[in-house]
């Protein structure tokens, strides 16, 4: 498998260094134009990776793009379709970080604020030298990326970090952690005296018009809802865990996934709060490995080299502690950024990506785990021509 993924990266990165510009006018981009570019893209990955089925939405200046490929399931053959429910793993944690934002735009809790300071439990315990901002930005000393087996509730779980000792000191590593973003989430609801489910399914999806996004799929929706499958084509779905909400919870649709991309580059009208929130999770933190590291959106100043986005998003980047620098002052959002997340369960990949400047923005969605290097490719092909052809028309 890996001397396969290595040679789809070389055919990828050929194709994105000799497809040329568009030959007609920026005016007559069209839908088949557009789902030649996305095409010659995905459907490379599909086959090298045997993926049942992909769902690819892309956002031009507000206008948005649907392109779908192979079934939801292997056994009922259903076709993929904008509103075909995929796991998107990582890329949940977003959602987490926008809550967490609006929570502080309602003075609910700040960023600047020590864990202990929400959870009583947990004071006198290292979590008084940890921010919400440090479980924000994977800055908060080394928590583990998974929360350990032998936890099944918040009990255990309080336990578990009550007496958890950091490695390094708040704000000098970034250590990519599922229980950092799901504690983070969980304190949020918290201040909002609501559970996080709640918060997420009856508060923040109805505000951004999601109207097809659930952290639990309700049994009328379980026919839209893609079976996954894992490296070895077996079928799974994400096994519900603690924190799982919080960190990788969340199913949504390519339909659902682009309109919040529109709102995260102020394309549409939603709440004041609410859109104030997700502009303020774009702000940089801290320098770790080549990134900017945002309210977990990771960014990139823009035009930015296809090399770069790769060592960015690469493994060593979600498996190993990176030294973290602050940003002083704290960098404003950026118009001129790649502003990008992963997502992976079992048997489920995904990828959102944007630029606000260029008011260009995909999600790609599939329902097998496939590495992600051919993700950020593929986004990074498609990205890359129809910023050309936006230049072009403005």
């Amino acid at each position: 498998m890996r001397r396969k993924a290595t040679k789809l990266l070389k055919i990828l990165s050929v194709l994105s260094c000799v497809i040329s510009p568009l030959s007609h006018a920026a005016e007559n981009i069209d839908q088949a134009y557009i789902q030649k570019i996305v095409s010659t893209a995905i459907t490379p990955i599909q086959k090298q990776f045997n993926i049942p089925g992909m769902a690819v939405a892309v956002s031009i200046d507000g206008k948005n793009y649907f392109y779908n490929y192979g079934v939801a399931s292997k056994e009922g053959k259903q076709a993929v379709s904008q509103d075909t429910l995929f796991e998107i793993g990582s890329i949940s944690k977003t959602f987490t970080a926008t809550l967490a934002s609006y929570a502080q735009i309602n003075g609910q809790l700040s960023f600047s604020d020590s864990v202990s300071q929400h959870l009583p439990s947990l004071r006198g315990s290292a979590f008084d030298k940890v921010s919400l901002l440090n479980l924000a930005t994977h800055t908060a000393g080394g928590l583990p990326l998974q929360v350990p087996d032998e936890i099944t509730n918040n009990e255990q779980l309080m336990d578990y970090f009550k007496n958890w000792q950091p490695k390094h000191a708040a704000g000098t590593y970034r250590v990519y952690s599922n229980p950092s973003i799901g504690l983070l989430g969980l304190i949020t609801a918290k201040s909002m005296n609501t559970s996080f489910e709640d918060a997420i399914e009856k508060k923040l999806f109805p505000e951004l018009g999601m109207t097809n996004s659930y952290v639990n799929v309700p049994a009328a929706q379980m026919k839209n809802y893609a079976q996954g499958y894992n490296k070895k084509d077996a079928p799974v779905r994400v096994t519900p865990g603690v924190l799982a909400s919080e960190a990788y919870g969340v199913k949504s649709s390519s339909a659902d996934m682009i309109k919040y991309i529109n709102a995260n580059m102020q394309i549409g009208k939603i709440n004041d709060k609410v859109q104030q929130a997700l502009i303020n999770t774009h702000s940089g933190y801290f320098k770790s490995g080549g990134i900017i590291q945002d309210l977990i959106w990771e960014q990139y100043a823009y035009p930015v080299e296809l090399n770069k986005l790769l060592t960015g998003n690469r493994d060593a980047m979600a498996y190993e502690a990176n030294a973290a620098s602050k940003i002083t002052p704290v960098l404003a959002p950026q118009s001129m950024a790649w502003i990008n997340k992963t997502g992976s369960t079992n048997g489920f990949a995904a990828y959102a990506a944007f630029i606000p400047s260029m008011k260009i923005g995909i999600v790609i969605l599939a329902n097998k785990n496939y590495p992600i290097p051919p993700r950020v490719m593929a986004a990074y092909q498609i990205l890359s021509q129809l910023d050309q052809q936006t230049a072009l028309k403005n």
